[in-house]
């Protein structure tokens, strides 16, 4: 089975020469396109078609959305049920790993699913979610990683997920639950982000490095997520996502500078803490002077996530139906995960608040 998202990887001319090069050799494939972040009702209509039908092998070519879809689809086709039965916090079956072989092939440099074991579903609506589909078997047989398949990426999806790969990468790197190996790829990360995400957003259809960088910063940040958990941008994420059909790479985007604008304010006087320390070594990556003070490092850092939040055009939330009224309920269902700290409630909202 091919899964590719509905358009990019046709528009960059992989698409027709994958099918071709499947045709020619023989191999026999159903196609299915992914145009959206999956639900439930997409995975379940897909495995239901397919189910008994002879696949072995599920490869997924395209974004973070199409990633999950392959994960999912390989996972859920040798169970029975529905996906949702066995989704955290929504179903009550336990998966047993069982899952058709799955390679995966981003074509974005952003979720880092292509390095992870979960598969994150969405349904969206009042009583909307946003899930995964978790286990240890679930991490891709084989993942295919080339710049050159990310060349067609639109300017504005390689912001959005630019900017999620950037989360993952800052929020990992100051949990509580980081270690000696995750902080130095979560570092490198921050470095490629620093040094090449500009770059993609600007010259993304000629600037192979500039890819290759940002590449390696989105299977970094997938590595280092999986092992370090995340944080407050992502928690907001997850009832953003389930309530507002928005999309999770312009979630990041918008929030990052916010939440971390109020997490500096939180651990600016209490220098001892090993979250601050991270953060006052990544406003030094970030910074375009030296010598200063930390205090002045940490708040050009504030400024300067206010500044690419703003050159990548990231949209805000309210381009997707997110109002005032709604700040309540989305905070309500907001988790800190593994924040290093934790915002008071007028924070959170003055973070949404920004972002209307």
């Amino acid at each position: 089975m091919l899964l590719t998202g509905s358009s990019s990887i046709y528009n960059s001319g992989h698409g027709e020469e994958i099918i071709t090069g499947l045709k020619g050799a023989g191999l026999g494939f159903a196609h299915e396109l992914i145009s959206h972040e999956p639900s439930p009702t997409l995975i379940d209509r897909i495995v239901e078609t397919h189910r008994g039908g002879g696949i072995e092998v599920v490869v997924a070519v395209g974004g973070g959305s199409v990633m999950d879809s392959g994960k999912a689809v390989s996972a859920m086709l040798p169970v029975e049920g529905s996906i949702r039965d066995y989704l955290e916090g929504v179903g009550n079956r336990s998966h047993p790993g069982d899952r058709i072989p799955f390679i995966a092939m981003p074509t974005t440099a952003g979720t880092g699913s292509e390095m992870t074991k979960n598969a994150v579903i969405s349904e969206v609506g009042e009583h909307g979610f946003k899930q995964s589909l978790r286990h240890d078997n679930f991490i891709p047989d084989l993942a295919i990683i080339d710049p050159e398949m990310m060349l067609s990426c639109p300017a504005k999806l390689t912001a959005t997920s630019g900017m999620d790969a950037f989360t993952q990468l800052l929020e990992s790197y100051v949990s509580g639950h980081s270690n000696p190996m995750t902080d130095a790829l979560a570092l490198q990360g921050l470095k490629q982000i620093k040094k090449y995400l500009l770059r993609a957003f600007l010259e993304g259809e000629n600037n192979i490095e500039a890819r290759a960088g940002m590449a390696l910063a989105a299977m970094f940040s997938g590595i280092t997520l999986a092992q370090a958990g995340l944080g407050l941008v992502h928690g907001f994420a997850s009832p953003l996502g389930g309530f507002f059909d928005i999309p999770h790479g312009v979630v990041c985007g918008s929030l990052m500078a916010p939440v971390f604008a109020h997490t500096i304010d939180n651990l600016i006087d209490h220098p001892e803490h090993p979250a601050l320390q991270k953060l006052v070594i990544v406003s030094k990556v970030f910074a375009d002077f030296k010598y200063k003070q930390d205090r002045e490092f940490l708040h050009a850092f504030k400024e300067k996530l206010i500044h690419i939040t703003s050159l990548l055009e990231i949209p805000r939330l309210s381009e997707y139906g997110f109002r005032e009224e709604h700040i309540g309920k989305v905070i309500e269902k907001t988790s800190h995960k593994s924040h290093p700290v934790k915002l008071t409630a007028e924070q959170m909202e003055d973070a949404l608040r920004s972002r209307i």
